[in-house]
């Protein structure tokens, strides 16, 4: 049986190097055929190229490959995998210098792209100019932004990314694969630094345009300080990160002002009517990724309701209660309490006020908490034994539900 070197690759030696947690753990054999690892009891997994399973660990392990592009986009490569394929030359494929170092058993570092230079100096840059050849490697990058947020992105990295753009090969990209960059992205410590870098090298407009629509658009100084929409965006959703929110309220607030780019330039710095404008795109950014269900409810509702959300404080308990009745809060608890989450976000992203508060979000809450108390069983018995019947016994329900709130103020 022929010897191999195994290597520990990728994101784990990266993270090691900077001292986090190691989340996953890529393997890579040198100097092996298939037949190879077979004999030594390895488990093959992989149909796109040679991918094993360690015989005790049951850690996945690939053979070490080269590739090269065959068709547009990203589906287009041919892979090699044979033993003479050497480390370095399975290095070379992939996208950032700190991706393309490898560790082997002896605790070796092999860096033959100056990864551990560019983690000192906290720099992102691509490998070599095979990075052009996969339009998801732009995403990828960008979500590296915003996970190591303190990181700059090399000049001649974001010009090759520009090329990239220039030459249609983000318009290559699959809606499920955009959608897994994006939501991982958007999950990351500083979801605006993904954004930036997207919108730095040209690919925002043609991924979201209607989130680069917005950089430039005014806004009311009384209420954003920082004026510029597209700035509160990025505020709204590092705001979101700061407060660990889930997906589905990061991608509302991605799209819950939408709208405001949109809207005619007489008319601003205002923006009357954007809420409707806002939900109409989020249904149209939603359908083109193909984002999930819960993630392009809660978008539509927000862009649709947070306006209303923020005024709520100043509502008589008929409006609270109209907002409820709108929003499903009855059915949808859940979703109604992200909703308010989302509004905070938003009210708190914003220069200067992230610390403000936002007494709206636990009036509301107890709205519904009030309401949720009311016995819909024992107003609906009584209703029938009066003889009311079908919408009658709707709006006895809706009463009792309105002496609930009246009765908090």
């Amino acid at each position: 049986m022929a010897s191999f070197q195994t290597y520990l690759v990728g994101g784990a030696v990266r993270d090691r190097l900077l001292g986090l947690p190691v989340q996953d753990r890529d393997w890579v054999v040198v100097g092996a055929s298939p037949a190879d690892l077979l004999v030594a009891g390895y488990q093959p997994v992989g149909k796109d190229f040679p991918v094993f399973l360690h015989p005790t660990t049951h850690e996945e392990v690939a053979l070490a490959r080269t590739e090269r592009k065959t068709a547009a986009g990203y589906h287009g490569f041919a892979f090699h995998a044979a033993p003479d394929v050497t480390l370095e030359q399975d290095l070379a494929r992939r996208d950032l210098t700190i991706n393309a170092m490898a560790e082997g058993a002896d605790g070796q570092v092999v860096d033959p792209y100056g990864g551990q230079r560019d983690l000192q100096h906290k720099v992102l840059r691509h490998v070599s100019p095979a990075f052009a050849e996969d339009p998801v490697r732009i995403l990828r990058l960008a979500r590296f932004a915003a996970r190591f947020a303190n990181f700059t992105v090399a000049p001649e990295t974001v010009a090759l990314m520009r090329t990239m753009v220039a030459a249609g090969e983000v318009d290559a990209l699959v809606a499920e694969r955009v959608w897994q960059e994006l939501s991982r992205g958007l999950m990351e410590r500083q979801p605006s630094r993904m954004f930036e870098v997207l919108r730095e090298a040209g690919a925002l407009r043609k991924l979201l345009p209607e989130v680069d629509a917005l950089f430039g658009v005014p806004q009311p100084e009384a209420h954003h300080p920082e004026i510029d929409t597209g700035v509160h965006l990025m505020l709204v959703l590092d705001q979101c990160a700061a407060q660990a929110a889930p997906l589905t309220v990061r991608y509302a607030c991605l799209c819950h002002d939408l709208g405001k780019g949109t809207t005619r330039k007489e008319e601003l710095p205002r923006h009357i009517g954007h809420e409707g404008r806002s939900e109409k795109l989020a249904r149209a950014v939603s359908a083109r990724w193909k984002v999930p269900t819960d993630c392009r409810e809660l978008a539509e509702l927000v862009a649709r309701e947070h306006t209303h959300v923020h005024q709520s404080g100043g509502f008589g308990p008929e409006a609270r209660l109209r907002l409820l009745e709108r929003c499903d809060a009855w059915r949808r608890p859940e979703r109604f309490a992200e909703l308010l989450w989302a509004c905070e976000c938003d009210a708190r992203g914003r220069a200067g006020l992230q610390d403000r508060d936002y007494p709206q979000r636990a009036q509301l809450a107890a709205d519904l908490a009030a309401a949720q108390q009311v016995d819909l069983g024992a107003v609906s018995a009584a209703a029938l034994a009066r003889g009311a019947r079908g919408p009658e016994i709707g709006r006895e329900v809706q009463r009792a539900r309105l002496e609930a709130l009246q009765a908090r103020g």
